[in-house]
Formats: C-alpha cells, sequence, structure tokens
C-alpha cells in the first residue's frame, strides 16, 4: 500500500492539461480559462456621472452657488456642448461628464428654480466622477488558467471579449461492473441492489468540469468488461467501479492487464478507498475504484476532481483542507489514513458513530471528510483536526 499524498503524485503524472477551444462568452461559466486574455478597450471608456444631480466648473462649488442648466445628459445621451463658469447640465448617473465640468453636485444638495439652480448648505465633499479607466484600461489582463466564476464572465464581456479560450472538457467514461447491480427504475432479483456509485460519481465530476460518459453495466465476466473498456475507447479518463480487489470475481484488473494497462500502483493506505487501483491504458489514464458506495464517491473526492483539474490546466494539488475543533472525542486511528464522514457546524466537527463504507445516507447527511492521520492518537473533545469540506 502506498500513501495517499504519493498516490495522489502518481495519478497526475498520467495524465496532461488538455488543449484549448473558443467558447462564446455565454457558454464559458463554470470553464477554465486556459490563457491569460487582455481587454480590448478601457472601463469606463470617459470620464462618467457616479450620482444624479448637476455637473459643473468644481471651482465655483460652494453654499449658496448659483448656476443656470443649459441642456441634460444621460447614459448614452451626452451632452456635446461646453460647460462654462457658472453653467451646468443635468446629469443621471452613468453619464459622460461634460467637457469643461468636474464636479456633480447630487440633486439632493441643489434646489431648483427654472433654469436655476442653488446650492444648498452641506454639500456632499466628493466630486461624483468615475474616472475614465477608474476600473481597468485597454490591454488589462484577466489572467489564466483559472476557473471562471459569474464575476469574471462580467468582467469579460466589460472587456469587449465574445469568445474565450477555455481548455477543453475532459471526457470521462464511468463504468460500474458486477452482476448484482441492476440501473434504477429496474426491479432487482432477491440477489441483486441498485446501481448507485455511478450516478454520484457523474455528479461529481460533471460538477467539477467533466464530460462523463456512462457506459453500461459490465457483468463479471471477461467478455463484458473487454465490451466496457471498448466503449470507453477515445476517453480521456476511464474510471470503473468494483471488481477492482483480489477475489474469484474481481476481473477488472486482469482484463485491463490483458488490454495492455500499464499500471502505476494498487491499494492505498486509506478508508475507505484501499483497493484502488491506477494505470495507462493507451492514452487512456485509468482508474479502478471499490465498489463500495461511500469508498468510491469519498475516492471521487479525493482523487478523480484534483485530476480533473489538473487536465482543466489547474494546479496538480490536493483537496484543500480546513480546521475545525472536535465535539465529541475520538479514538486512536490505525495504520491508515482515514478520511470519516462527518458535519462541520460553527466551527465545530462532529464524525459520525457509524463509518461503515456501505451507508450512502450518512454521506449525504455529512458536509465534511474529518481527515485522520496515520495512527494518530486519541483526540479529546476542544482537539483542533482538519476536514475537507463536501
Amino acid at each position: 500500500m502506498i500513501p495517499v499524498a504519493e498516490a495522489l503524485d502518481r495519478l497526475f503524472a498520467l495524465v496532461r492539461p488538455l488543449e484549448a477551444e473558443d467558447v462564446a462568452l455565454t457558454d464559458c461559466a463554470g470553464r477554465v480559462l486556459a490563457r491569460t486574455v487582455k481587454a480590448r478597450r478601457t472601463q469606463p471608456p470617459f470620464a462618467a456621472s457616479a450620482m444624479d444631480g448637476y455637473a459643473v466648473v468644481g471651482d465655483l462649488v460652494a453654499p449658496g452657488a448659483k448656476f443656470t442648466v443649459i441642456g441634460e445628459a444621460a447614459a448614452g445621451h451626452a451632452f456635446d456642448g461646453v460647460v462654462a463658469l457658472g453653467q451646468a447640465v443635468r446629469i443621471f448617473t452613468g453619464a459622460p461628464i461634460p467637457s469643461g465640468a468636474s464636479h456633480v453636485v447630487i440633486q439632493e444638495d441643489v434646489e431648483r428654480t427654472g433654469d436655476t439652480i442653488t446650492l444648498k448648505d452641506n454639500l456632499d465633499s466628493g466630486s461624483n466622477i468615475r474616472p475614465a479607466g477608474g476600473d481597468f484600461v485597454e490591454g488589462a489582463e484577466l489572467a489564466g488558467p483559472r476557473r471562471l466564476s459569474p464575476a469574471h464572465i462580467a468582467l469579460a464581456a466589460a472587456m469587449n471579449l465574445p469568445k474565450l479560450p477555455v481548455t477543453r472538457r475532459p471526457i470521462v467514461a464511468i463504468m460500474a461492473t458486477g452482476n448484482e447491480l441492476v440501473m434504477p427504475g429496474e426491479t432487482p432479483k432477491d440477489d441483486q441492489i441498485i446501481a448507485s456509485n455511478n450516478f454520484g460519481l457523474k455528479a461529481l465530476l460533471e460538477s467539477r468540469g467533466a464530460e462523463v460518459r456512462m457506459l453500461p453495466i459490465a457483468r463479471d465476466t471477461h467478455e463484458a468488461l473487454r465490451l466496457g473498456f471498448d466503449l470507453a475507447r477515445g476517453a480521456d479518463l476511464v474510471v470503473t467501479i468494483g471488481g477492482a480487489s483480489v477475489g474469484d470475481h474481481d476481473l477488472v484488473a486482469p482484463v485491463a492487464a490483458d488490454l495492455g494497462m500499464e499500471t502505476s500502483f494498487y491499494k492505498i493506505a486509506m478508508r475507505p478507498g484501499k483497493p484502488l487501483m491506477a494505470g495507462k491504458l493507451g492514452d487512456m489514464a485509468m482508474v479502478g475504484l471499490p465498489g463500495n458506495p461511500v469508498s468510491a464517491l469519498v475516492c471521487g473526492q479525493i482523487f478523480l476532481c484534483p485530476l480533473i483539474d489538473v487536465m482543466l490546466g489547474l494546479p496538480a494539488a490536493a483537496a484543500p483542507r480546513l480546521t475545525a475543533r472536535l465535539a465529541a472525542p475520538l479514538a486512536a486511528n490505525g495504520p491508515r489514513e482515514h478520511y470519516m464522514r462527518a458535519r462541520v457546524e460553527a466551527g465545530e466537527i462532529n464524525a459520525y458513530d457509524n463509518q461503515d463504507s456501505s451507508l450512502l445516507g450518512i454521506l449525504a447527511d455529512a458536509n465534511a471528510l474529518l481527515v485522520r492521520p496515520v495512527r494518530d492518537p486519541a483526540q479529546d473533545i476542544g482537539a483542533t483536526v482538519e476536514y475537507i469540506a463536501i
């Protein structure tokens, strides 16, 4: 068995960042910007009013000062004259500042009679003008690689970028295996169960940015598994679920070996998820997950999500760890790193008593994986521990 950190490093060595593709800005949310792009215009492109009010020459702004209103400026409708001493232009938020004006008196600080305004006492001290380029200037960079948030999309739009170079989505083929599995909606026999891991992993990896192809369930025969691997061709990563141990019906490893898989590792010193394998099958990376539902999904969080990140061009890194105080004591841990289902609330973390790797209900209720180091001693209430948010 190898440590989790070493397994991650070996997994990262199996893949590379994928190529970029130009995608319409409307379809870039959540995608990974492949390289740095530059603004094609300045924002704002002109000095603009930050408030509704009157644009005047700033040197004359004082309580009691009077100005003659000579026109109006609104967003999209600039005043094309020049503001002279003693003159004012009625202006609205977002409108270009007229030539000659250097101050906007907010409308609350003005009394208007006909075309004459008089400034009140206690005037607002700011100029209420947004300078040209106050947000960014032409040539400013939006750095990549980075996952694009809604704010990044808005920024790219303001930069006048209708398309962005984003990394192609990794294609992941997921193949659940086992004679005992049937699809949701089917009627299982007395000795069968409903497949769930493939659906959970599909949702997890798609949320991370992958394009997932869910293959038919492969029965525990050489022929069915060969067909499954054949259907996976063209994917960047093939993920098998179940059949990765060493029992008489665990055929994934020997079939993959017959097909030419170069094994990177087999078995990890972790709970849950010890019987995990990985390697290279032609151009595809291959990861064989254990069949227990919790084991498969925990391994998806710990290994597959960082692997997808690397293929998207993001840094090779383990899932970030946070800290919280224990709400209940923990017994000493054994020789494997343990990822315990837990809940974090108000800065305190509580691990569930039952950590059986078949219990999806507990995983669905959990919002964290409490990480116990190898041979971690017993911990008391209030001890600081690490966890991964899920």
